[in-house]
């Protein structure tokens, strides 16, 4: 079974920039697409983006296009997720997740496997 860590998360100012990673060990995640979601106490679990297997397809939530990318290294076996730009607004949990073979990318019930997260906190 494959476990997901995620890391890179801190304090940032308006405008300031983060490279958020995930890091897979027990199984390749070489075959699998990815997403990452973020939450906020109070609120649903939110969709980011998301990834193919290969890196060939990207998605983004309408709220970080444009500002965040989301890209992976399969020889490494790590997503990462490249956040410009940041907002107030932008401060959550960041979590990555397996996403299964089948569904949109924008559903969390679509993604079999997550992580724990890493708070990142956006001061204005």
């Amino acid at each position: 079974q494959v476990q997901l860590v995620e890391s890179g998360g801190g304090l940032v100012q308006t405008g300031g920039s983060l490279r958020l990673s995930c890091a897979a060990s027990g199984r390749t995640l070489t075959n699998y697409d990815m997403g990452w979601f973020r939450q906020t106490p109070g609120k649903e679990r939110e969709f980011v983006a998301g990834i193919t297997w290969s890196g060939g397809s990207t998605y983004y939530a309408d709220s970080v296009k444009g500002r965040f990318t989301i890209s992976r290294d399969n020889a490494k076996n790590t997503v990462y997720l490249q956040m410009n730009s940041l907002k107030p607004e932008d401060t959550a949990i960041y979590i990555c997740a397996v996403k299964s073979y089948a569904g949109t990318y924008f559903r969390g019930d679509n993604y079999v496997t997550w992580g724990r997260g890493t708070q990142v906190t956006v001061s204005s």
